[in-house]
């Protein structure tokens, strides 16, 4: 990755997301219209294209389309053709399949999938695939895209590990950048995150290529590869391994399969510079790859003994989300997990007794205790505030996985008072930019980044606002418990 590029990219396509700046509805059009109707209308509209579907498929949601026709397609058939290519059907013009991007991705992707296909105009996929609007380089023509824009788009199109690896291995430079830009912090991480979930998921599918082509064929039934933890939630930053699952529909007899994705997935992240999970949380270990009636005796282990390892169990799973293949499943599975957490007697009670061992790194006096001259911010900081969010949203039924959402909305069900939630999500704040902000020193120093942060970097007024965010942060527990006792 050009690391000269990355310093001079805008940071708008880096906070934005494609729903933000997408056109919709869409406008379509039957196949069977013609090329001078489609003309009118689009400049009618003031528009630059139509999406062409069956004459069934006019109505938003568009469900995937036919084909797509744009101005420049209109004129460049009337050069060659004259007056006569007005009465041409659409179905003659139409390009197809259209491209196009999800529209929860981040605005980079679109124009690096943009530059990468050659193209001007993307649909934007809703999580059902229906058509739900356009995006246009008219559109994001004020957004200045060097060649690090490709960056998301790039790991798309990623044939192994060395070419991911080189797109993690500029992930520091890019954090950096977006923060000297005046980024929000968890923005910044949301970047990162998406960039750990795509590198997941292009492993798995990979992997299930490769398998086919190497004789054990094809998946003896649907799946889909999870991610877990902080990926889950949108909040990783610069210190990554592998929390990752698999959930499928087969029967145990087809756990070999599935067992030797787990094992060429993990290999490959490992590759890719996203190192293997010390405590084993990887789809290659039997524990963390089931089928749904697996996946759900899990959860009802951990809901009736949510102690010791299960206790870290939950930490992990509950903030999942599907990188590859059948996504649906996922959603049935959380389905099943909210409902679960919410009616096990005693579970969430569990759950937020062991933030009680979560202590902020506090004296007696209110000095903030250091080893070798660090303070740890992700065991009595960034944790604390993450369990209370997902404990929160498990009593609401949320199922929103990244913290400061799930915060707002227990907020909105009144089990947390607005004064709260936003000092929770205010003190998340800060303590994210602190570790990422010594993550991005270390590396450039050539130490390995984590979770302690030098004190001594710190100014005078940081770290008075440390303190003072280490000591609300000590109230979490007994927040909590006054919200499941309400």
């Amino acid at each position: 990755m050009n690391a000269d590029a990355l310093q001079r990219l805008d940071s708008f396509p880096y906070r934005h997301r494609v729903a933000e700046v997408m056109a919709s509805p869409v406008v379509a059009m039957p196949e069977a219209a013609t090329v001078k109707q489609a003309c009118d209308l689009m400049i009618e509209k003031g528009i630059s294209s139509v999406m062409v579907t069956g004459e069934t498929g006019l109505a938003p949601p568009l469900a995937p389309p036919l084909g797509i026709v744009t101005e420049r397609d209109a004129l460049r058939l009337i050069v060659e053709q004259g007056a006569a290519a007005l009465d041409a059907p659409l179905s003659r013009l139409m390009s197809s399949p259209v491209e196009g991007v999800p529209q929860d991705a981040f605005v980079y992707l679109a124009l690096g999938r943009m530059d990468r296909l050659g193209v001007r105009h993307l649909a934007v996929f809703d999580t059902d695939g229906a058509v739900v609007g356009i995006l246009s380089a008219r559109q994001l023509l004020r957004q200045r895209a060097g060649s690090a824009l490709a960056i998301g788009d790039r790991i798309g199109v990623a044939q192994n590990a060395e070419e991911m690896a080189e797109i993690v291995r500029g992930l520091p430079d890019l954090a950096s950048s977006l923060l000297a830009e005046q980024v929000a912090p968890l923005d910044v991480a949301a970047v990162i995150s998406g960039v750990m979930r795509d590198v997941t998921g292009r492993a798995a599918r990979l992997s299930a290529e490769a398998m086919r082509e190497s004789g054990w064929g094809a998946a003896p039934a649907p799946w889909c590869a999870l991610i877990l933890g902080s990926g889950g939630r949108g909040e990783s930053l610069l210190a990554p391994d592998q929390d990752n699952g698999i959930l499928h529909a087969g029967t145990p007899k087809d756990d070999a399969w599935y067992a030797e994705l787990g094992r060429r997935m993990a290999d490959m992240l490992n590759e890719s510079g996203i190192p293997y999970c010390k405590g084993g949380v990887m789809a290659k270990n039997p524990e963390w790859r089931h089928d749904e009636t697996g996946w759900r005796r899990a959860i009802d282990i951990w809901a009736e003994r949510p102690i010791g390892e299960n206790l870290l169990n939950v930490d992990i799973f509950f903030d999942f989300q599907s990188v590859e293949g059948q996504a649906d499943l996922a959603e049935l599975l959380r389905a099943y997990a909210l409902d679960r957490a919410r009616k096990t007697i005693g579970f969430l009670r569990n759950l937020s007794l062991n933030q009680r061992e979560m202590r902020p790194p506090l004296g007696f006096f209110g000095g903030i205790q250091t080893i070798e001259g660090r303070v740890d911010l992700k065991i009595g900081g960034l944790l604390p505030v993450v369990s209370a969010a997902r404990i929160l949203a498990l009593k609401g039924g949320v199922a929103a996985t990244a913290t400061a959402d799930r915060l707002r909305e227990a907020a909105s069900l009144g089990l947390i008072a607005e004064a709260d939630a936003a000092d929770l999500a205010g003190a998340h704040r800060i303590l994210v930019r602190l570790v990422l902000e010594q993550q991005i020193e270390d590396i450039a120093n050539g130490r390995k980044p984590g979770t302690r942060v030098e004190l001594a970097r710190l100014t005078k007024p940081q770290r008075h606002l440390l303190r003072e965010v280490l000591r609300r942060i000590g109230q979490v527990p007994d927040m909590v418990q006054d919200a499941l006792s309400a």
